[in-house]
């Protein structure tokens, strides 16, 4: 009786503890009321998950393994061919003259600028001083200080502007600019190249021959090597190895059909393209090269002999009005043709007709080189060829062909075509 009178106490303590807990737990959390906090979801962008799964995809073997290399776990990457070692050697030295030749454009574009400003106040301040020279001797005031002093910055400003004026800094900066472009594009061709095919030793030697054909275009010295800056005719530039076939005219090929996208139609409208390109663009860059190559010739030798003459005037201000006249007019004329010339920037200018003549040289010795070629299969895509000549010329495939026919009809009714063939520039 006592036992159970016992463990009858314990379960009636130990239940009214619980609820005792119970009841405090329901009262702290009555007391307490803790917010739920609103859930936050973590996504994965789509972009950075494409990015790695192309990544997986480009870190995938070339080569495809076999069942004993599969099962060995022991697959050997391959190893590239020599011409794609050299030709990635070849990529590193044209992305190294890129960075070389926009170097040299920025310096010479600088030189030209400092040069225009420099020369320019030098000759200002000079007749500047000549004209009060020119007062202050009317007035009986001793001006030899003045007089040594514009004599001394008229024949300064004499001697930089023939230095300027042979070497053409505004000339050189755009030959730069031209050969920066113009590797540029030769290390996209390139990297193209390496994408789409296993390249040969042809390759090899045919990017050799293009990377030092545009050294040899546009050389980097001064000294030596300069381009003339004032030749006797006007001549296009060239910075693509000349073709090794003969110049002849090509001939309609005897295959009929159509083949590697050439047809008989294709053919003929790239002759035509050739005809309009040769009497329409390339002579009306040749004349307006010709035209800018006269005016640079006299600028260059006007502005010399201006501050030169007011070198002379400046010595003998104060013993007469007109050698103060002529030092002023001298010098502040002199001004005027630099900033024209120099400012004007007259040597880019000849420098782009000459590009710009030589960007439809090279089209026609590419047009005429493919024409050349009788084994079609060898022959670049007819479609892809055609295509690459209207983007060149700023023409749509449909436009190309309308231009070939307008010119084959003209000059059937012995007119010449009353358009360009290029609509880029």
């Amino acid at each position: 009786m006592a036992s159970l009178q016992t463990s009858t106490l314990i379960f009636s303590s130990s239940f009214s503890s619980s609820c005792c807990s119970s009841s405090r737990r329901s009262n702290t959390n009555a007391a307490i009321h803790v917010p739920k906090l609103p859930r936050v979801r973590f996504t994965v962008p789509k972009t950075a998950t494409k990015l790695v799964l192309e990544g997986l995809q480009l870190r995938e073997p070339k080569h495809i393994l076999d069942n004993d290399s599969y099962n060995n776990h022991s697959a050997i990457p391959a190893t590239p061919t020599a011409a794609t070692t050299q030709l990635y050697a070849i990529l590193e030295a044209v992305a190294d003259r890129v960075e070389m030749h926009n170097n040299i454009r920025e310096w010479r574009d600088n030189w030209n600028t400092l040069l225009l400003n420099s020369i320019n106040m030098i000759t200002l301040s000079a007749s500047l001083m000549a004209g009060i020279a020119g007062t202050a001797a009317g007035a009986g005031v001793s001006v030899s200080a003045l007089n040594i002093s514009s004599t001394i910055l008229f024949s300064a400003a004499s001697g930089m502007l023939l230095v300027m004026n042979k070497l053409q800094p505004s000339q050189l900066a755009e030959e730069q600019r031209n050969a920066t472009r113009l590797f540029k594009q030769l290390q996209i061709q390139i990297q193209t190249m390496l994408a789409l095919h296993e390249p040969t030793e042809q390759d090899v030697k045919d990017t050799m021959e293009k990377v030092l054909a545009l050294d040899k275009a546009y050389p980097l010295p001064l000294l030596g090597a300069m381009l003339e800056k004032f030749p006797k005719k006007f001549e296009p530039a060239v910075w693509w190895p000349k073709n090794i076939q003969s110049q002849k005219p090509s001939k309609p090929n005897s295959q009929m059909g159509k083949i590697n996208g050439w047809s008989a139609e294709l053919e003929e409208e790239m002759r035509e393209i050739i005809e309009v390109v040769k009497t329409k663009d390339i002579e009306d860059y040749e004349r307006l090269g010709s035209l800018v190559l006269k005016i640079n010739k006299i600028l260059a030798i006007s502005g010399p002999l201006l501050t030169g003459a007011a070198a002379i005037g400046s010595a003998f201000v104060g013993q007469g009005s007109a050698s103060a006249i002529v030092a002023v007019a001298a010098g502040s004329l002199a001004s005027a043709v630099n900033a024209f010339q120099h400012g004007g920037q007259i040597g880019m200018v000849f420098e782009m007709y000459r590009n710009c003549a030589g960007f439809f040289n090279k089209l026609e010795d590419t047009i005429q080189a493919t024409l050349e070629e009788q084994d079609l299969e060898k022959r670049e895509n007819g479609e892809l060829f055609e295509m690459k000549v209207a983007m060149q010329l700023g023409r749509s495939s449909d436009q190309l062909r309308e231009l070939a026919s307008k010119s084959a009809s003209s000059r059937l009714e012995g007119i010449s075509v009353d358009e360009f063939g290029c609509k880029l520039f």
